[in-house]
């Protein structure tokens, strides 16, 4: 009765924040219904099976995302309770069974929400095998996002690590990519995904697919009861610190300890080196030896250009990673330091010092985001004016950390992250990309990425400069979310929660 009552607790907590009940819509209508075909051309362009196998796989990646970000803030945020409910006399079984009752119905709810995306896009040829397969990757995820919500106490650290996992598992796996990749075979999912898609591996021995399958789905089990156990006896109460002075000294002071608490976290430092790896190196490693066609502008005119893949792949890869870094360091700079900064805020910090300083934080992070990635991109890629393709990789990036300044306070932590991937993968990865679009959709020029994007791949490609309108609309898009984020900063830090 203990159990069944502190899961229906838990339960009630993850209901009463709306923002959970947006998610499990947001992300099976993103991945299942919008971009579930340009994620098939795509697989068939990297060598993948593509069609419906890809369309049926963004059922299990839509719930793995959903029960892995939703398992790592549930771990982060009940880590205290979790202790003083132990030292109070509750028994540790009890509540290890709790949080698995509860983390086992957010997989239920997340395979169906993904599963009802996927019947009313292209239906459930063989709905048993889809079911099992979609609620296998949710019950793998949930592990995944214990593990990592249990080591790592970085919000920002843990939702790139679990997005990194992620992004490794579905876009080198074999729904995307080649099935018989002997380097893949160790990711998470890879034959709950061949099962799931009734795509034989020949590599799985007497075991067979389904054996390996559920083999990775019972040890995912035991890893998240012996992570919620380990978890609930430990707790590290946060710590903030600030100083009063003149403005200058209030922004060097916010500056310094903004970079300070970022600077302790570990984990970001090896993200910021492991993330471009994944979206450039591995990318470049696994891109067919083809010619491909690009559309580029060229002395005022629009050509279509021939291209040899491997070569351009990686440089195009680049802006995803960046941007995908720069949203999540402006999600969670301001995100974590809300409160301190409304204690400072009643203290005597300036509002307006303390929005200077914070901003400068996100642009350093920005900025190291980019040059981590431009390191990397380098040793693949020759971009054929190599200071505009720096020029508009800065803009990317500071453009997407403004947008994670904005979306913090708008859709909190869980929501918050799952917009601040959504968006660029929505924006650069999709719809702004040269391999999916000789040109971009005409509303895909409303979004942010459009303006930068369009400058780097006349940067990446052509000799001279010809996308000066998209370089202006670039520069406006900075201009206004700078001002939305000065506003929306203004109200956040002081405002007593």
């Amino acid at each position: 009765m203990t159990t069944a009552l502190l899961a229906r607790r838990f339960l009630a907590e993850a209901a009463r924040t709306p923002v959970n009940v947006l998610t499990l819509v947001l992300v099976p209508v993103v991945f299942v219904v919008v971009a579930a075909g340009p994620m098939a051309d795509a697989a068939e362009l990297l060598g993948g099976p593509g069609g419906p196998a890809v369309q049926t796989a963004t059922a299990g990646w839509a719930a793995g995302f959903i029960a892995g970000v939703a398992m790592y803030f549930q771990m982060r945020a009940a880590r205290a309770a979790d202790r003083r409910l132990v030292l109070a006399g509750l028994a540790p079984s009890r509540l290890v069974a709790a949080r698995m009752a509860t983390g086992l119905t957010l997989a239920v709810v997340a395979a169906a929400a993904a599963l009802a995306a996927l019947q009313l896009r292209t239906g459930i040829s063989d709905p048993v095998r889809v079911a099992a397969g979609t609620l296998m990757f949710a019950v793998i995820y949930l592990a995944i996002g214990a593990l990592i919500g249990t080591f790592v106490a970085s919000p920002v650290s843990g939702t790139v690590l679990v997005l990194f996992v992620w992004i490794l598992d579905v876009f080198f796996g074999p729904a995307i990519g080649a099935a018989d990749r002997p380097v893949t075979r160790v990711l998470p999912t890879h034959f709950v995904a061949l099962w799931m898609i009734d795509l034989p591996s020949h590599h799985a021995g007497r075991i067979s697919d389904l054996g390996w399958a559920l083999t990775w789905t019972a040890a995912a089990t035991a890893v998240g009861w012996a992570v919620i156990t380990a978890a609930s006896r430990t707790a590290r109460p946060p710590r903030h610190r600030a100083g009063p002075g003149s403005t200058a000294d209030q922004i060097a002071a916010g500056v310094q300890m903004g970079l300070r608490e970022t600077g302790r976290d570990h984990v970001l430092w090896v993200l910021l080196a492991a993330v471009p790896v994944v979206f450039v190196l591995l990318a470049v490693a696994t891109t067919p030896e083809e010619s491909t066609s690009l559309t580029v502008r060229e002395n005022g005119r629009t050509l279509s250009q021939e291209v040899w893949f491997p070569d351009v792949h990686g440089g195009t890869m680049t802006p995803i990673a960046i941007a995908s870094l720069a949203t999540l360091a402006g999600l969670f700079t301001v995100l974590d330091a809300r409160s301190a900064d409304q204690r400072l805020a009643l203290a005597g910090f300036r509002t307006g010092s303390l929005l200077a300083s914070r901003l400068a934080v996100v642009i350093v992070l920005a900025l190291l985001a980019t040059a981590a990635s431009l390191a990397v991109t380098a040793t693949v890629f020759d971009a054929r004016q190599w200071g505009l393709y720096m020029g508009a990789s800065v803009l990317i990036a500071l453009t997407y950390a403004l947008v994670g300044v904005l979306i913090g306070p708008l859709f909190g932590r869980v929501g918050g992250v799952l917009v601040a991937f959504l968006l660029p993968f929505l924006d650069l990865g999709i719809e702004q990309s040269p391999m999916l679009h000789p040109q971009p959709p005409a509303w895909a020029h409303a979004l942010p990425g459009y303006g930068p994007g369009r400058v780097l791949i006349d940067a990446a490609i052509t000799p001279t400069f010809d996308e000066t309108g998209a370089l202006l609309l670039s520069l406006g898009w900075l201009a206004v979310l700078t001002a939305a984020a000065a506003v929306v900063f203004r109200r956040t830090a002081t405002r007593a929660r």
